[in-house]
């Protein structure tokens, strides 16, 4: 099968050797994405639904780069700095994916790349027509 890398074109990719998402076959897996905007600066500094939002619409743009939906997603993983945000996150998630209902977990860590980053989620996504 084919193998698809899709690139954002930010400096820290082939620096640390990863891909926005990857295309193989029928699956399509996103990476862990943050709340950045076009500009390259965090959206919703200090806000972990507005940076919720701007993940998963960021995922969303990844997905469709690979010829996938949000549809399409069958698994996430989110990753916040506070489990005390959960439902702010969550409301976020759910905003998105209220009607797909993917497997997904919500996990607290310790922090994340940057200290402004509240969220990070990655997607596994599905497209049964390609397999």
């Amino acid at each position: 099968m084919e193998r698809i890398n899709i690139a954002t074109g930010t400096p820290w990719e082939p620096i640390a050797g990863y891909s926005r998402a990857v295309r193989i076959g029928p699956w399509v897996q996103v990476s862990g994405t943050t709340a950045t905007g076009s500009d390259g600066k965090i959206v919703g500094v200090g806000d972990p639904y507005t940076q919720a939002i701007q993940t998963l619409k960021n995922i969303e743009s990844a997905l469709a780069r690979a010829g996938a939906a949000l549809a399409n997603v069958v698994r996430t993983r989110i990753y916040v700095t506070n489990i005390d945000d959960w439902e702010k996150v969550g409301r976020a998630h759910g905003e998105f994916f209220s009607n797909i209902r993917p497997a997904t977990s919500m996990v607290e860590v310790s922090r994340l790349i940057s200290p402004e980053i509240l969220v990070e989620i990655e997607a596994d996504a599905f497209l049964p027509d390609a397999a």
